[in-house]
């Protein structure tokens, strides 16, 4: 049976740090969907589906990882795509408490889906999807908080 986990998040803009927890994701997982949230009530810096054709061809050799635009609670989202997991990263004391809140809400509403929590490797703990806005906005180059080879104009 294929091994599905789900990387839930908002992803505006997919940084170098949520590349570096796909990659450890793809460890111990056969597929990662990465769910992108659509959210009304914060528009973000780039569409839901310029945030979802980044990550398309930032993905586009690897096979192993899809993703897709989700409305409503993660847990029916990754329960509609096969996910036995939820895949979160913890990079500091503060995102490992609110994880632990909601592991804890996801249990009782969902038994059957595992959150699996992931350290943020060192070098790209810093990086957040807020301060490349926050930088975007100030007219600051970027291009060292995003994957390789992305140019976040192209999605703008």
């Amino acid at each position: 049976m294929e091994r599905i986990a789900v990387f839930p998040g908002s992803f505006d803009p997919y940084t170098r740090g949520h590349a570096a927890l796909v990659d450890e994701a793809l460890k111990l997982f056969d597929r990662v969907v990465v769910g992108i949230g659509r959210n009304p009530a914060k528009p973000g810096l780039l569409s839901v589906e310029n945030r979802k054709r980044l990550v398309d061809d930032l993905y586009a050799a690897e096979p192993r990882v899809e993703s897709r635009i989700y409305t409503g609670l993660t847990g029916d989202f990754a329960r509609s795509v096969g996910a036995c997991a939820l895949i979160r990263g913890v990079r500091n004391t503060a995102d490992f408490e609110f994880e632990r809140t909601m592991q804890a809400a996801n249990r009782r509403l969902y038994p059957d889906l595992a959150t699996v929590v992931l350290f943020t490797p060192g070098d790209v703990a810093d990086v957040s999807s807020s301060t490349v806005r926050e930088l975007l906005g100030l007219g600051h180059s970027v291009e060292e908080f995003l994957p390789d080879g992305i140019d976040i104009t192209k999605y703008l």
